[in-house]
């Protein structure tokens, strides 16, 4: 989720088959129907998870491997799922293709929170109107890539006030030194004036933690650049439950383990292809974002960076190709092809200058969907802000129990409280 960046926090079986997480365009388009737009649905019904989380224990330091080949089948339980993604600047490709495509693809197996991570958003310098135009953009965008809101539940992280007051507990059972070794805390630190590095770029790794725990995943989908993260989180969770639940038979929190998966969604830079796209970097000509129209879509593929090797090749001979494997992953995804589809399609082609134009075509069409969506969806303001508020109601109803828990252990008196301790 994470910086919240983009990471799942989920109890989870074995991912979809290829064909699941990459439907058609067609598939998008339909996920949630148009009408629902013009029409609040008022007979959605607010599902509420019958089942509590399993309880099994996690195994220390333990973490699964998810192949994006395996099939997936309905659990006898639904499990909860909770992802989100920043609110800064344009979604693009990358988070499209890493993270929301999956979610989609996934919506009947779990029990889904998607949230838009505001709050991380502001551990850097940012325009305030900006960042109130991409909350609301974000979660829009969310529901024109295909969740939908009578299956999955979607909220703004600051609306639900359990994920700043845990922060604040679990900041005083946090040592400064486990933060000060956080590696994505240097590098982002480095890139900002050092008079303008905020305490919470410091601390929001105890931020992301308490969006973890609050929902009591025992499994956390991540890449490599998170699993610090991940592992800060387990480090916080056995401290506290060693701390101040030693003496109960049931810990406050669970210990996430980490659930790497195994996909071509991993969608790197136009300019670089060692680099991953990001909303971050200067140059927007490095990333397709889901609402560039389609005249710079070509132009951004037009320039995108190539090698000088003649041929389409990913033979050995040619060595490593890292603009090639990225370019032929977008359009595998853009195509819905397999990639021994594209190989055999791209084979026989002389270069670059016939493979652009096939990709250029393919990500138009498979997005023009999703921008229709999109303009349907933020012109109904009023099924918007319904949306997020019946999201963030039952985000609540869950925080807000993980959220009690906590502070009870830690000796926090709660509102309402009838038996008091003997005070004389």
């Amino acid at each position: 989720m994470m910086g919240l960046g983009v990471a799942m926090l989920s109890l989870v079986r074995p991912l979809a088959t290829r064909s699941m997480l990459a439907p058609t365009t067609a598939t998008i388009a339909a996920a949630v129907s148009p009408a629902a737009v013009l029409h609040l649905r008022q007979s959605t019904s607010r599902r509420r998870s019958s089942s509590l989380l399993a309880s099994a224990s996690s195994t220390s330091g333990a973490t699964a491997t998810v192949d994006g080949g395996a099939t997936a089948t309905e659990p006898a339980v639904r499990k909860r799922v909770l992802s989100g993604v920043q609110p800064t600047g344009a979604l693009h490709l990358g988070n499209y293709l890493g993270a929301i495509k999956q979610w989609v693809a996934n919506q009947e197996l779990y029990d889904n929170y998607f949230c838009v991570v505001d709050l991380h958003a502001m551990t850097s310098p940012h325009s305030p109107k900006e960042l109130t135009k991409d909350t609301y953009r974000t979660a829009a965008l969310y529901m024109a890539s295909g969740i939908d809101p009578e299956r999955s539940r979607i909220f703004v992280q600051s609306h639900v006030t359990a994920h700043s007051e845990l922060m604040w507990l679990l900041n005083c059972a946090t040592p400064m030194g486990w933060l000060e070794k956080m590696i994505q805390y240097k590098e982002k630190a480095q890139k900002q004036d050092a008079t303008r590095v905020s305490v919470g770029l410091f601390d929001y790794p105890v931020l992301m933690a308490a969006d973890i725990l609050l929902y009591q995943a025992n499994l956390v989908p991540v890449g490599e650049d998170q699993r610090q993260h991940l592992e800060l989180t387990r480090d916080i969770a056995r401290r506290f439950n060693d701390q101040y639940c030693a003496n109960k038979q049931k810990k406050t929190f669970l210990e996430p383990d980490a659930l790497i998966q195994k996909s071509n969604a991993r969608v790197m830079s136009l300019q670089d292809g060692t680099s991953k796209m990001s909303k971050s970097a200067e140059n927007d000509m490095s990333r397709i974002n889901l609402l560039d129209p389609p005249d710079v879509i070509a132009r951004k593929i037009k320039r995108c960076k190539t090698d000088s090797v003649r041929g389409l090749s990913l033979d050995a001979e040619h060595g490593a190709r890292p603009e090639l494997v990225n370019l032929l992953g977008i359009y595998e995804a853009m195509s819905g092809q397999t990639r021994e589809q594209v190989e055999a399609e791209i084979c026989s082609l002389e270069g670059w200058g016939a493979f652009k134009p096939r990709l250029t075509e393919a990500t138009i069409a498979h997005l023009e969907p999703l921008q229709k969506r999109y303009t349907e969806i933020v012109t109904e303001t009023a099924y918007l802000t319904k949306v997020l508020a019946d999201g963030q109601e039952a985000a609540d109803e869950v925080a807000s129990k993980t959220l009690a828990s906590a502070k009870r252990a830690l000796g926090v008196t709660l509102p309402g409280d009838t038996k008091l301790p003997k005070l004389l």
